[in-house]
């Protein structure tokens, strides 16, 4: 690259913003899909699902997601399994968020006013039916505001991919940066795209919150 900023290294940054949203949503989709699990077994009759899932949440989250990638990316080779970059970094946030979005839903689910688990009961529904025509629908309704909020987290931690070698906003612009040499002008320009990214999740997720507020409160009545 080389020079002064030109349309080239915006380019590129523009390339590092599209494997930010990539990512973020592969986190997303693979996180929901395990977070969906570990709150149906944080929930299970079984006490050992129960204890399993609780250890799961625990250790993820005790553990930074820093130390996920590195032992994704580092540790398996070393057992004969070499990943790329992107699946290294995928696999890792998707473990990652799908403790946080366990617990984010575990509680959701737990905050359906008891009144509609004991109506559900009174209409002899099985466990399975009592969830997915009664429960469920009413726990989407209170999980969206965080869930839609925590996916600011998600992309902001997908810049720790670098650490993988994985090219995204961060990496782009450290790359950029060891060519020119403006660390504030650029570091200066991935935090305005990063803002872009995440301030209208962050205004989505609070009119959510505001327009979830009342039918809590009417759930809770009910």
């Amino acid at each position: 690259m080389g020079g002064s900023l030109n349309a080239n290294h915006l380019m590129f940054l523009g390339y590092g913003a599209l494997w930010t949203i990539g990512l973020s949503l592969i986190g997303l989709l693979g996180g929901g899909i395990a977070g969906f699990i570990i709150a149906l077994c944080r929930i299970s009759p079984s006490r050992i699902v129960r204890l399993l899932s609780a250890g799961y949440v625990q250790l993820i989250q005790g553990t930074p997601l820093l130390v996920i990638m590195f032992l994704t990316y580092f540790g398996l080779p070393t057992l004969g399994i070499t990943v790329s970059p992107l699946t290294a970094a995928g696999a890792s946030l998707t473990i990652y968020v799908g403790a946080y979005l366990g617990e984010i839903w575990r509680g959701s689910i737990e905050s359906v006013p008891k009144p509609q688990w004991e109506a559900a009961e009174g209409l002899a529904l099985s466990r399975s039916q009592r969830m997915v025509k009664v429960i469920l629908p009413q726990a989407v309704r209170i999980a969206t505001p965080p869930t839609v909020g925590f996916m600011v987290q998600i992309i902001k931690n997908t810049s720790l991919a670098s650490v993988v070698g994985f090219v995204e906003l961060a990496r782009s612009g450290q790359i950029i940066n060891n060519s020119l040499f403006e660390p504030f002008l650029i570091y200066t320009i991935i935090a305005v795209i990063y803002f872009a990214l995440c301030y209208p999740i962050s205004l989505i997720s609070r009119r959510l919150e505001m327009r979830s507020g009342p039918a809590r409160l009417s759930l809770g009545t009910a």
